[in-house]
């Protein structure tokens, strides 16, 4: 995807978070709960961990904006997303990862409490949209475990993008649990 302003990004990310929901509103609760043959994960687990992801990329993306706006760091709107940012993307987009002990799901938490959550750190990150329109945040950063330092408007790329890989994966799961 290519973004040429923060507007950009949200409005990316609020395409994908609608798909996700209208994903979601095919999952009945049995269908929730299934681990199919050869996953780790049910639907329940994902929508879990999303919800964990995006409440830590708000945490983040805040400090960080915070960080920023301590030294006196402006902008004009303009941001960079660097070519390793770039290339640890293209290197990662088909590759299976294990998602860190810190946001491993536990699969107890029902969807509808995962959806909740999402929404509160969904606000959480438009309340950022201007401090990231009006902020210098290119010399914060705080390391992905698979991508390595990140800005905040990276971070903000990348909760679009993790979202969308896994509204993907609950189709799939989605698709076998009709088989």
């Amino acid at each position: 995807m290519k973004y040429e302003s923060i507007a950009d990004i949200y409005s990316a990310n609020a395409k994908i978070r609608e798909n996700l929901d209208a994903t979601l509103a095919k999952v009945t609760p049995d269908r929730a709960v299934v681990i199919p043959d050869g996953d780790k994960w049910s639907i329940q687990h994902i929508v879990e961990h999303l919800s964990m992801v995006e409440g830590g990329i708000a945490m983040i993306c805040s400090r960080m904006i915070e960080a920023a706006k301590a030294d006196g760091k402006t902008s004009d709107g303009s941001f960079i997303l660097s070519d390793k940012f770039r290339e640890s993307l293209s290197k990662h987009a088909t590759s299976r990862v294990e998602a860190p002990e810190r946001v491993q799901p536990t699969g107890d938490v029902a969807i509808e409490a995962s959806v909740e959550k999402l929404a509160r750190s969904t606000i959480a990150l438009h309340a950022l949209r201007a401090d990231l329109e009006t902020t210098d945040v290119t010399g914060q950063t705080f390391t992905h475990p698979f991508f390595g330092p990140l800005t905040a408007t990276e971070w903000l790329v990348i909760a679009g993008l993790h979202e969308r890989r896994h509204t993907a994966q609950i189709e799939g799961l989605l698709a076998k649990s009709k088989q």
